[in-house]
C-alpha cells in the first residue's frame, strides 16, 4: 500500500509539474499579447493625440509672403510646433531667400500677385494656407487677394487663413478696413473655408516711438487719443501657426491683439520701467486745436483672449516687448 501510494503520488506530482509549466507558457504568452495590445493601442493614441494637435500629416502647408516679416516667423512657429519643413511650400516673389528652409526640405516657389499665371504652380499641391495680405504694389488689394484665393482653390486648397484687420469687428468699414473687409467677402463667397485672422497694430512700431521719448525726455498726451490693443508680430505669426497647424479653426474669425490697451502714457511707462529713465507725461493744451484723428479710431481700442486660446501662451505685453529690445531701445536713444 504504501509502495502504490508513493508512485500515486509520483505521478500527481509530474502532473502537476506539467501542468505547472503549461501554465506558466500560458502566463507569458498571455503577458506578451497584453503587452504587445498596450504598444498598440499607445501608438494609436501617440498618434492620434499628434493629429489633433497637428493636424493631418498629409496637410500641406502653404506660406504665401514667406520671405516677409510675417511670413518667416510663421514658418518658424509651424517648424517650432513640430510641422515637418517636407510639408511646407514656401511662396514669394523673392524665393531664392528662403533658401535656408529649401535646405531644410521645404519646397520654396515663385509667386506673385501681380503675375497671376505664377500661382497655379506655386500653390499645387497645398492643402491649406496661410494668405497674408499684400501692399497696394499689386493693384487693388481686394483684387489681387481674390487672383491668389482663385488660384489656390483650382490647386486643390482646402483651407485658406486671411491676415485681416480688427477693426472690422468693431464695425470698421472705412480706410485700411475697407480693403480687409472686401477680401473677407470674396473669401466667404469663394466657398473654400476659411479663417479670419484679424490682426491688431503691430506693437514692433512702439520701439521707435518709445526711444524718441526717452531721447526727449518728456510726452505730450493728445486730448482725443485712441488708446489700441497693439500686437507683436511675433504673436501675429504663433497664432497664424496654430490655426494652419490643428484642426477646429474653419469658418471662425480671431481677434488677434495684445493683452492690454496702450496709449502714449503706457508706452512711456514701459519705457521707462525698462530703461530706467523718467519720461514725464504732460497732457495736451486744451484751448489748443483738437489734434488728427489717432490711427484707426476707437474701433481698434479692443483686445482679446485670442492669442492665448489659440497659442496656449499669453500675449506679449508692451513691456516684454521693451525688454526683449532693450538695447535697440537704448541706442536709438542716444
Amino acid at each position: 500500500m504504501q509502495t502504490t501510494s508513493m508512485r500515486s503520488w509520483a505521478k500527481d506530482l509530474r502532473c502537476w509539474a506539467r501542468g505547472s509549466r503549461s501554465r506558466a507558457a500560458y502566463s507569458r504568452r498571455a503577458t506578451c499579447a497584453l503587452s504587445l495590445t498596450i504598444l498598440a493601442f499607445g501608438t494609436v493614441v501617440s498618434a492620434a493625440t499628434a493629429t489633433d494637435a497637428q493636424g493631418p500629416t498629409s496637410e500641406r502647408i502653404i506660406v504665401s509672403g514667406a520671405s516677409g516679416q510675417l511670413g518667416r516667423l510663421t514658418v518658424k512657429e509651424l517648424l517650432a510646433r513640430g510641422v515637418p519643413a517636407r510639408n511646407l511650400i514656401l511662396v514669394s516673389r523673392t524665393p531664392d531667400a528662403l533658401s535656408e528652409y529649401a535646405q531644410l526640405g521645404a519646397s520654396t516657389r515663385y509667386g506673385d500677385f501681380s503675375k497671376p499665371e505664377s500661382l497655379p504652380a506655386a500653390y499645387a499641391g497645398g492643402t491649406r494656407m496661410l494668405l497674408i495680405s499684400i501692399g497696394g504694389g499689386a493693384g487693388p488689394r481686394p483684387q489681387a487677394h481674390k487672383r491668389a484665393i482663385d488660384a489656390a482653390i483650382a490647386a486643390g486648397v482646402k483651407h485658406i487663413a486671411y491676415t485681416s484687420y480688427v477693426a472690422i469687428s468693431r464695425g470698421d468699414t472705412s480706410g485700411l478696413a475697407s480693403d480687409h473687409l472686401q477680401t473677407e467677402e470674396i473669401l466667404k463667397k469663394s466657398g473654400v473655408a476659411w479663417t479670419m485672422l484679424r490682426n491688431s497694430i503691430y506693437a514692433d512700431i512702439l520701439i521707435p516711438q518709445a526711444a524718441k521719448m526717452l531721447a526727449d525726455g518728456h510726452v505730450t498726451v493728445p486730448a482725443n487719443e485712441n488708446r489700441i490693443g497693439y500686437v507683436t508680430r511675433q504673436d501675429c505669426a504663433a497664432a497664424a501657426a496654430a490655426v494652419l497647424s490643428s484642426p477646429g479653426h474653419e469658418n471662425q474669425a480671431y481677434d488677434i491683439t495684445g493683452p492690454e490697451l496702450i496709449g502714449q502714457r503706457e508706452v512711456a511707462a514701459a519705457a521707462s520701467a525698462v530703461s530706467g529713465k523718467p519720461i514725464e507725461v504732460l497732457a495736451a493744451d486744451p484751448k489748443a486745436p483738437p489734434g488728427p484723428r489717432g490711427f484707426g479710431g476707437p474701433a481698434l481700442s479692443v483686445t482679446s483672449t485670442h492669442v492665448a486660446d489659440l497659442t496656449g501662451r499669453p500675449a506679449t505685453s508692451v513691456r516684454t516687448l521693451f525688454a526683449a529690445n532693450k538695447e535697440k531701445l537704448l541706442g536709438a536713444a542716444r
